[in-house]
């Protein structure tokens, strides 16, 4: 049975993107430093995000997330999910949104489904066994865990203060769930912090 994690980079203050979120700006103002991980890591982490690639079957996302991923300055065709090279096999994205929008620059791989329930269920058709990422944005990560539709919560725990932005876990009152910590990974970069959600 196909696993949920939700997976998400996130700042000493709670934040997963910058402030002056925009479909150029997708991570906000100083939102790039969350991904330094990603990008100038170290081996331990690129055996993260490998690991994490290898085990994904299905992704979830928001509408928002997906306009800035499919739009001029998104993923691009030499970079697909997982900051992995699109010549590898890409996950099926399942995208959370009440409009579908009538094209795609990205292809047919993106499917749009009205309700956070609905695309972990789809996700889980498809995923063969395999986990459902959820991977953001924060207001989807947040729904996801808030429905206790998760299993997992890995934390991508970046050592930088964005002071404002996109949140994950909200300002006001919100179901509470607990966590129990299963692995941790520490490196200059981030720490990669993994929960199995308490049922």
């Amino acid at each position: 049975m196909s696993q949920v994690v939700v997976e998400i980079s996130v700042s000493l203050d709670g934040y997963v993107t910058g402030p002056n979120v925009g479909i150029d700006n997708g991570l906000g103002d100083g939102g790039m430093a969350l991904h330094d991980w990603v990008f100038h890591g170290t081996d331990a982490d690129r055996a993260v995000l490998d690991a994490a690639f290898e085990a994904t079957g299905a992704v979830v996302q928001g509408r928002n997330l997906f306009d800035i991923i499919d739009g001029p300055k998104g993923w691009s065709d030499e970079m697909g999910y997982g900051a992995k090279p699109t010549g590898e096999v890409n996950p099926p994205v399942f995208v959370v949104t009440h409009t579908a929008p009538e094209k795609t620059r990205l292809g047919d791989r993106f499917r749009f489904v009205g309700s956070p329930s609905e695309a972990v269920a789809q996700a889980r058709e498809v995923a063969g066994g395999k986990d459902v990422n959820v991977m953001g944005g924060g207001q989807i990560c947040h729904e996801v865990l808030a429905a206790g539709l998760a299993d997992v919560l890995r934390l991508h725990l970046a050592p930088v203060v964005l002071g404002s932005g996109t949140r994950l876990f909200p300002a006001d009152a919100a179901p509470s769930y607990a966590l129990e910590l299963i692995e941790a990974v520490s490196t200059p970069a981030a720490q990669h912090l993994t929960y199995r959600v308490v049922k």
